[in-house]
């Protein structure tokens, strides 16, 4: 894959961004490989926990938008959706992590910017070194954030906060990320603290710890009924599998 790494230790599948000379800025490749490292995850029961990362000195600085905008054609032909999945080559690499089975954890250091910090989003939790930073950062390009950020941001923050920090593209730290609910915890070892979390979930049913996600995913802003449907169904065969005695 295009500056991104995919190995399986254990139950856990690390996945990294291997760009650090350019603070693993996103190129068009890398967003395809990682759509391409998520359905590769989603394919093993045997993986309990994922856990997403960079190399180098950032997490992610976002989409490198100098190498970006030398093809434009190639631009346009990602940003169509794909009528199945309902996203287009920016928003599945995101997404897809939405889409796994699996717990997915973020370890965030320096940089999280713009894409990078969609990406980040998309996990279902972001441990974050002290001096790390978050920005979302794409209206200095004129731009607004379209690689799933609205729809990951509504789900950890207020709508005020999420303008503010969209309209200004201000550079927050680590600190007041956690504050507000952009990050889980602030931590000095992000990676330890994600390994640890992960083995945590990893000794409950992986049965029941799917259906939390696909449930939270489904309804977390649906009407009542909605959600009440939507978690009896998730619940059904989980009922069924304890009376049968399976985890």
């Amino acid at each position: 894959m295009s500056n991104v790494s995919l190995t399986f230790d254990g139950d856990r599948a690390l996945v990294a961004l291997d760009r650090p000379d350019k603070h693993n800025g996103l190129t068009i490749p890398m967003l395809r490989d990682l759509a391409r490292a998520a359905g590769e995850i989603g394919g093993r029961d045997n993986v309990r926990a994922v856990i997403l990362s960079g190399n180098g000195p950032s997490f992610s600085s976002g989409l490198d938008i100098a190498k970006a905008a030398g093809d434009p054609l190639t631009i346009v032909r990602n940003f169509v959706p794909l009528p199945w999945r309902g996203t287009n080559a920016f928003q599945e690499a995101c997404w897809a992590w939405r889409r796994l089975p699996q717990p997915v954890i973020a370890a965030v250091h320096g940089h999280c910017y713009g894409g990078g910090l969609q990406l980040a989003l998309s996990a279902d939790f972001r441990f974050a070194t002290p001096d790390a930073d978050f920005s979302v950062m794409e209206v200095r390009h004129g731009l607004i954030p379209d690689m799933t950020g609205a729809a990951t941001l509504s789900r950890l923050i207020g709508i005020d906060k999420a303008l503010l920090l969209t309209m200004t593209a201000d550079p927050v730290d680590a600190a007041y990320a956690e504050r507000i609910g952009l990050v889980t915890e602030v931590t000095a070892d992000p990676h330890a603290a994600a390994d640890k979390l992960a083995e945590r979930i990893a000794a409950r049913s992986p049965h029941a710890v799917a259906a939390a996600k696909r449930l939270f995913d489904r309804s977390w802003q649906s009407g009542t009924l909605r959600t009440l449907g939507i978690e009896r169904a998730t619940q059904l065969p989980l009922l069924i599998r304890q009376a049968l005695g399976r985890r």
